[in-house]
């Protein structure tokens, strides 16, 4: 299973309840449905005080179920059928009282007969005002469920319904998405394995205000992280950007060359693929003003001293080398001349098992851009030029590479 498809042509019921959250659940159906997922949605009947049936229908071309005793004419009884053919259950908005009926295993509704019945896994989204949340009873039931295996996404800090602030409100519908994905993925090509991805460019200072950088925005990095999370991958993205996080990775932040590869160095021991998609600055002033640098009237320009940054890569070739770095080095190349052979050298030179190079003076690839276009080096001499791809897909294609070689290993 490739971390793209996660969610291509999988079975998923949507339970929605009764609560103002419901809302909410009409962007999860659409971003499920839009990411290919079948999606069947079951509603409470408190649920639909608060969003129309007919809503869920034109989003999935769907029938939409509210009846434990409506069986549609031709079809198995629904929560027997939905709860065998579900690959995940997930319940957004869930009530406090929904919670409560789980964790004491009723089945007065359809959808509690098939949390019942099913045997795909069950990820929650709570909402409810805080004091509710904070109760015993609903502490209780969620300890409950939680031991028998249940996730939950959520709640977060914000406005209620009632006007308060506190926790309770529902997490958004990307980060549910995102959560259904981590779940969907536990049985991905990359279980079990721990993926240490970099990304962005390195900030070296100059003073307190200034420093020397590149073009880097990260975003290859940031796709990395996503697939190797979609493929079932235990994630670390240490980054020098603030793009949006994604669910279930562990995000380290960094600025500097030197910080990067302190997080880099303490984070491979257990790694099994190490991505260096970051642009590591080869040099940084030799020191930093304690004050910002002031223009002065009879000065003309502005000498730097600079000085290499350390080798990051040697540093885990190294380490690698007396059997505490990852299984699998995958580095990046990005140039603008000379392409293969500048590649060749730098996986030769850093001892990678992979590199993607990539031309960025192109203006549909490298920085900035959604879209990329690599060519694959191995330390076998295999040479792999892939079209232009989304980074997305540029990232699936070097993790299947990856993955390859940690079986072969």
């Amino acid at each position: 299973m490739t971390g793209i498809k996660v969610l291509q042509n999988k079975r998923i019921i949507l339970g929605v309840t009764g609560g103002i959250a419901a809302y909410k659940s009409a962007i999860i159906c659409s971003r499920l449905v839009q990411a290919g997922a079948i999606v069947d949605v079951v509603m409470t009947e408190a649920s639909q005080k608060f969003i129309m049936p007919l809503t869920f229908q034109a989003l999935t071309h769907r029938p939409i179920y509210t009846d434990i005793f409506d069986i549609p004419d031709g079809e198995n009884i629904p929560h027997i059928a939905l709860a065998d053919a579900a690959d995940l259950l997930l319940i957004a908005p869930a009530t406090a009282n929904t919670i409560a009926r789980l964790a004491n295993g009723l089945a007065d509704n359809l959808l509690l007969a098939i949390a019942l019945a099913t045997p795909a896994p069950l990820l929650l989204a709570p909402a409810m005002e805080t004091d509710m949340w904070q109760h015993p009873a609903t502490q209780t039931n969620i300890q409950k469920i939680r031991e028998w295996g249940v996730t939950l996404v959520g709640p977060a800090e914000g406005r209620l319904a009632s006007g308060a602030m506190g926790k309770g409100r529902m997490v958004e519908p990307d980060e549910v998405v995102g959560m259904a994905r981590v779940v969907l993925a536990r049985q991905g090509d990359l279980a079990g394995s721990r993926v240490v991805v970099t990304a962005g460019g390195t900030r070296e200072a100059i003073d307190p205000v200034r420093f020397v950088s590149n073009h880097s925005s990260g975003k290859m990095g940031y796709a990395l992280a996503e697939v190797a999370r979609d493929r079932g991958a235990k994630v670390t993205l240490i980054t020098t950007v603030n793009l949006s996080a994604p669910v279930g990775v562990e995000v380290i932040n960094v600025d500097s060359a030197e910080r990067m590869q302190e997080a880099v160095m303490n984070s491979i021991p257990q790694a099994d693929i190490l991505v260096m998609a970051a642009a590591v600055a080869d040099f940084r002033p030799a020191m930093m003003a304690e004050q910002k640098i002031k223009k002065k009237s009879d000065t003309t320009g502005l000498t730097l001293e600079m000085v290499r940054n350390p080798d990051i890569l040697a540093g885990v070739a190294e380490q690698k080398s007396v059997g505490g770095g990852p299984t699998v080095i995958v580095g990046f190349a990005a140039e603008t001349e000379d392409l293969v052979a500048n590649a060749q050298s730098k996986l030769k030179r850093k001892k990678l098992d992979l590199i993607a190079a990539n031309d960025v003076s192109a203006n549909d690839a490298g920085f900035a851009v959604d879209t990329n276009r690599v060519t694959l080096l191995s330390a076998d001499g295999s040479i792999d030029a892939l079209p232009l791809m989304s980074k997305v897909e540029v990232a699936e294609a070097i993790l299947d590479r990856a993955v390859t070689l940690l079986k072969q290993r």
